[in-house]
């Protein structure tokens, strides 16, 4: 008897396999978000009184905590060498598929830096914006204890947050979603709605800065074919944000 080892992935397969995806990684993180939001307009004050903190300590005791630090970055990553697993039933290497990969460090490297000033400066401008109009809850970027890990660990921090995001939300999602024939506009919005949804918690702002930027990452990632830029641009904005928040005078971040 002859045992077939191999067969044609269907749409309804491929579906099937990016919900899971979402759901074990990212999409999961928006439906928490959406709770939080929904808890954050309902307490008292509203949601300009409330506080979204980022990067907090897991325990009292400095090496638990740091232990605490470094399981949940990499253990956040598995979903992106699960993406990368799947990918690798497509025709081809899925890291040249992705364009996860050292081909191009000089130009990854300087667009990358000019997708971080181009969303960045922005950036800032949308969140004082939205500080003023109360449409966001008080963002601490970084909350650990004044340790001699902090920084490190806020610099890991960053890099996982942007691999994560970037492989999943943009280079596995757009990469599913044109492999199940959506149109470039539906493939763009989706993928921008899912990385805003997911920062819901730290309010409407956040939720609308994120989407654009998603357009912005999308549309960069259709061109170029490649996710490492995106990487790089997302590394810098949350390193320049933890490590900035976590060093500088808290005085400087009274607008937040």
């Amino acid at each position: 008897m002859t045992i077939e080892l191999t067969r044609p992935v269907s749409r309804r397969m491929l579906g099937t396999e990016t919900l899971l995806v979402l759901g074990l990684s990212l999409g999961q993180s928006a439906v928490y978000a959406v709770v939080s939001i929904i808890a954050k307009l309902t307490a008292h004050g509203g949601l300009s009184k409330q506080t979204a903190a980022l990067n907090t300590s897991a325990s009292t005791r400095p090496y638990l905590d740091l232990a605490y630090q470094l399981l949940g970055i990499v253990f956040a990553l598995l979903p992106v060498l699960l993406a990368v697993h799947l990918l690798s039933r497509d025709p081809g290497d899925p890291a040249r598929t992705l364009g996860l990969d050292a081909r191009r460090p000089g130009s990854d490297l300087i667009r990358g830096a000019g997708l971080a000033a181009l969303i960045g400066l922005p950036g800032l401008a949308l969140f004082w914006a939205a500080a003023q109009l109360g449409i966001n809850a008080t963002l601490v970027p970084a909350a650990l204890p004044d340790v001699w890990w902090a920084v490190p660990v806020l610099v890991l921090a960053a890099a996982q947050n942007a691999v994560l995001e970037e492989v999943i939300v943009v280079g596995y999602l757009v990469t599913r979603l044109r492999q199940l024939q959506w149109r470039i506009g539906a493939v763009i919005a989706a993928s921008a709605l899912l990385r805003g949804s997911y920062h819901l918690y730290q309010g409407f702002g956040a939720f609308l800065g994120n989407a654009v930027m998603g357009v912005v990452f999308s549309l960069f990632y259709l061109r170029t074919r490649r996710v490492m830029p995106l990487i790089v641009a997302h590394t810098i904005l949350d390193v320049a944000a933890f490590v900035g928040y976590a060093l500088l005078p808290k005085s400087w971040f009274d607008w937040l």
